[in-house]
């Protein structure tokens, strides 16, 4: 069989496999460099599909998120994924919220950085007023607006919120926009909690992820 007969077959399958909207510039560029690896890949894509644990809608949300993330940002999968939940079902206010969910991706380098900061300046002895100081009425209330807000608290919050108070209230009015905000007249967002809760799985460890979605 021929390259371009392969590669024909190949399309092919994936069609019938995933559906043809599904496939974009990312997925040419594989068939185009590697037949046998996008026959793979397609495979590997096809079995939640099949299966269906998951709807197609929710499944469509999820792949948005790992696409919207801000550590992935893959554009042919976005669209691909908006138009996909779009067709299955899913509201618009439904997409706007995974990609709210999925922009507070970038936390993560005050929740791992900051905490090093500190672990840094206390073994050299520096700015130690500073890193040790208890919380005054502000924090407190910050941090217990937060516990409200987002149904947790977690230790790797403490020393961001000492250090930086103000970026601490802006982060949190930021980030509970997606439990806190009212769709049709409901208060805490537009998806369903289980959907909430495998969107939160990609950036947050299990104990946070099983407190913060409580509320939902």
């Amino acid at each position: 069989m021929s390259r371009q007969a392969q590669q024909q077959a190949a399309r092919d399958r994936f069609n019938a496999l995933l559906g043809p909207a599904h496939f974009h510039e990312g997925w040419e560029s594989l068939l185009a460099l590697s037949p046998s690896f996008f026959n793979a890949s397609v495979s590997l894509a096809s079995v939640p599909r099949k299966n269906l644990h998951l709807s197609s809608k929710n499944q469509a949300l999820i792949g948005l998120a790992v696409d919207s993330a801000a550590t992935h940002l893959f554009t042919p999968g976005i669209r691909t994924n908006v138009a996909a939940a779009l067709k299955e079902g899913a509201s618009i206010a439904e997409v706007v919220e995974v990609i709210e969910l999925s922009s507070t991706l970038g936390i993560h380098a005050c929740n791992i950085g900051v905490p090093l900061l500190v672990e840094v300046l206390k073994e050299e002895g520096l700015h130690v007023a500073e890193t040790t100081k208890e919380f005054d009425q502000r924090q407190e209330k910050l941090k217990e607006e937060f516990t409200t807000k987002r149904g947790y608290w977690h230790t790797f919050w403490e020393d961001f919120l000492r250090l930086d108070a103000d970026f601490f209230e802006s982060y949190l009015e930021f980030s509970a926009v997606p439990w806190t905000k009212e769709v049709d007249g409901k208060v805490g967002g537009a998806l369903e909690p289980k959907v909430s809760t495998y969107r939160m799985l990609n950036r947050h460890p299990p104990e946070e992820v099983g407190s913060d979605t409580a509320i939902r």
